[in-house]
């Protein structure tokens, strides 16, 4: 049997049944208010259905104004706990640990979508964000709490604060985004302060077993590697979190920097030393060769993204079929309809070149 089946324990939390997590993914499925729709209910049921050992929901947005797309699932109003807990349920009853990303897009937030200007760490002139005052700063370190205890409470084992991709938290660490001159600005330790302060709330207001994972990138949006590895060890070495989300882009690619290149990006996560945190990674695994070679270099866990869009039992396919070969792409709008994607994730998937046939004759249904 693959060492991905073996199972997995966490410092806080379930032991996880297989080293497989389904990825967040950006799905536009939901209700304008941020309900829980019954088609993003189907969808991520389907996953854990399929033997995912962790289930975590596309980004779910902790204030109002920090809605990044429509559609978008939500998690700052107790209005949102009916659909929440009976997500957890069925997760749970699928012995998957069931996890909610807790997002705020801040300066990517679409005023369209929002109906204001957005909010970020300082003003920028591109989006027309603001900057936050310094009490706006600590509600919105509030809010992010809140939403930790709110999915507690629906019944999820935990939450994972979404740090990258140059979402809000993100536009904190990064100095490209953060010119504020009081105690979240200037040195490294202030940029990452908004963050830990997070995490020590969460700790503070969830129980002793709530799970609290971080997603980090490590490239674009300002981030350098050498900062995001030093954060990266001291999350690990303080024993608040317990797993540590290192989204690549690809996992088989070397850092952009010059001075970093002639090993894999990845490499400069495994070697952290990691106490008992647990590491896992993102980015372009697509089938099972794959999926093995991540796991022997050393990570703990694989996320999947599009293979758990192409395969919603993704893991239970390839535990009985050790040849198993992931459906090639472009695939048919019937295909994903039956991989439990509606309507309207499967035209956000249509923007993503090459995922969706244009002609339903260039892929057989399935």
């Amino acid at each position: 049997m693959s060492t991905l089946y073996e199972p997995l324990t966490f410092l806080r939390g379930p032991t996880m049944k297989n080293r497989f997590m389904l990825a967040p993914l950006t799905n536009s499925q939901s209700h304008e208010n941020g309900k829980l729709s019954e088609e993003e209910f189907h969808w991520l049921t389907m996953r854990a259905e399929g033997g995912f050992g962790l289930t975590m929901t596309c980004a779910a947005h902790v204030q109002a104004v920090g809605k990044g797309f429509p559609g978008q699932l939500g998690i700052f109003s107790d209005d949102h706990l009916p659909g929440l807990t009976r997500l957890a349920d069925k997760i749970n009853s699928e012995d998957s640990v069931s996890i909610v990303q807790l997002h705020h897009a801040g300066m990517r937030s679409p005023e369209s979508v929002i109906g204001t200007h957005p909010v970020s760490a300082s003003a920028d002139e591109q989006t027309g964000a603001r900057a936050l005052s310094g009490d706006e700063v600590k509600t919105l370190i509030s809010d992010f709490i809140a939403a930790a205890v709110r999915a507690e409470a629906a019944g999820f084992h935990g939450v994972e604060l979404h740090g990258a991709h140059g979402y809000v938290i993100c536009q904190f660490l990064s100095e490209e985004t953060n010119h504020r001159e009081d105690e979240y600005g200037g040195c490294a330790e202030n940029r990452w302060r908004l963050l830990f302060e997070i995490i020590d709330g969460i700790r503070l207001q969830c129980g002793a077993d709530f799970m609290l994972g971080v997603r980090l990138s490590p490239e674009r949006f300002g981030m350098r590697l050498p900062e995001v590895v030093e954060m990266a060890q001291r999350l690990c070495t303080q024993g608040h979190i317990d797993f540590l989300d290192m989204s690549l882009w690809d996992v088989f690619k070397e850092p952009e920097e010059a001075a970093f290149k002639g090993r894999s990006l990845m490499s400069y996560f495994t070697e952290l030393e990691r106490g008992q945190t647990r590491l896992g990674v993102a980015g372009k695994i697509r089938n099972p060769d794959e999926a093995e070679a991540v796991l022997a270099a050393g990570v703990d866990w694989i996320m999947l993204g599009r293979a758990a869009i192409l395969h919603h039992d993704f893991p239970e396919r390839y535990r009985h079929q050790s040849d198993f070969v992931p459906t090639q792409l472009p695939v048919s709008r019937a295909y994903l309809a039956s991989e439990g994607l509606s309507d309207r994730f499967i035209d956000y998937m249509s923007g993503w070149p090459g995922f969706v046939a244009q002609a339903e004759s260039e892929q057989p249904t399935p």
